[in-house]
């Protein structure tokens, strides 16, 4: 068995033991400490932290872009990549302390394929049951890790369901890329009563206690389905706070789940879901057309006080984060998941 290191994460006072095998990342969330976090595979640079005291640490492969060269000299870490040597302390430079002690056990299960269909002619939902163990906790707006199978390789997906309380079943919209690892296997031979291994839960994109503050929902692709779940969850719990669902796509055979988010309009009297085409293929579309940050930025003048969730391909992530400081939100109270290339099927 590897050796064990005390990790102290400042400025909230909590030590977790790290096992070398293990990156920190890990071994929080396996100690049910949620720290920020969003692809897991060192490319988008949510976990990033600075390094107080210890330099016996080393990185897995990562993305200089999320942590450049000058900022690794001076300091800084990535904590989905790095192994502990030592005992370390880190300074958290993004982190929630209404998240940080809600983490709840991660388990490593067999999930049953229930069905696998398309809901667009690029995007699949794809229902599993849990066989072992029968049951998940897990928050809405979280995800899974799904092994690859015959390779070493993991894919990171989104539940589109509050929780698996309807015979343990689990539900997400992948895309299909061309090629793609797990998606060509899901496109191509994943069938009704073949078996997966999953790990999780993981993600902090969940929805926050702040009940005076204005929703802002902000998706593109496959980034539906954690806000599916943000919105069945409100539905649910009765949560009644102004809110709004800008999704982007090409045209209108990229758009799915209408039906649902029309009757949500129904059940939420406060929320809105305003779809918005980027390439309308038709005279008889009369919603938004246009990149949808850009549509964003024609219907919101100001959303100071709002919260944001942001999901769906990294160059809207990008264009969204630049743009909702702008139009008044809180740089802290942007929440959101951003698909990474290696991520990508």
């Amino acid at each position: 068995m590897a050796e064990k290191h005390v990790v102290r994460f400042e400025p909230v006072g909590i030590e977790i033991e790290a096992d070398e095998e293990q990156t920190i990342l890990r071994a929080a969330a396996e100690q049910g400490v949620m720290l920020m976090h969003g692809c897991k595979e060192g490319q988008c640079a949510s976990c990033k932290s600075f390094v107080l005291e210890g330099d016996d640490f080393e990185h897995e492969r990562y993305s200089t872009f999320a942590l450049p060269d000058f900022e690794k000299e001076e300091g800084y870490t990535l904590l989905c990549r790095a192994h502990a040597y030592e005992d370390l302390t880190i300074e958290l430079l993004n982190y929630d302390e209404e998240m940080i002690h809600s983490g709840l056990p991660i388990q490593e299960s067999v999930v049953e394929v229930v069905s696998n269909e398309p809901v667009t002619h690029d995007l699949r939902h794809l229902v599993v049951r849990l066989v072992e163990p029968e049951t998940l906790r897990f928050f809405p707006g979280q995800y899974l890790d799904f092994a690859v199978p015959g390779t070493d390789e993991t894919r990171s997906f989104s539940m589109a369901n509050t929780s698996c309380r309807e015979g343990g079943r689990l539900e997400f919209v992948i895309k299909v890329y061309p090629g793609g690892l797990f998606s060509q296997f899901l496109d191509t031979r994943l069938r009704p009563g073949d078996r997966l291994d999953v790990t999780g839960p993981f993600g902090v994109f969940t929805l926050r206690d702040n009940p005076d503050a204005d929703l802002l929902f902000l998706g593109g692709g496959a980034g539906i389905a954690p806000i599916l779940a943000l919105l069945r969850s409100m539905a649910e719990r009765g949560i009644s706070r102004r809110t709004v669902f800008y999704y982007g796509a090409r045209r209108r055979r990229d758009l799915c789940f209408t039906e649902e988010l029309r009757a949500l309009e129904q059940k939420l009297p406060d929320f809105r879901y305003v779809p918005a085409l980027s390439e309308p293929d038709s005279a008889d579309w009369d919603g938004e057309t246009g990149l949808i940050t850009d549509v964003l930025r024609r219907r919101e003048t100001g959303l100071g006080g709002a919260d944001a969730y942001v999901c769906g391909p990294p160059p809207m992530v990008e264009a969204a984060l630049e743009l909702l400081p702008a139009l008044g939100v809180s740089e802290k109270r942007v929440f959101y998941d951003k698909f990474t290339t290696t991520g990508e099927g």
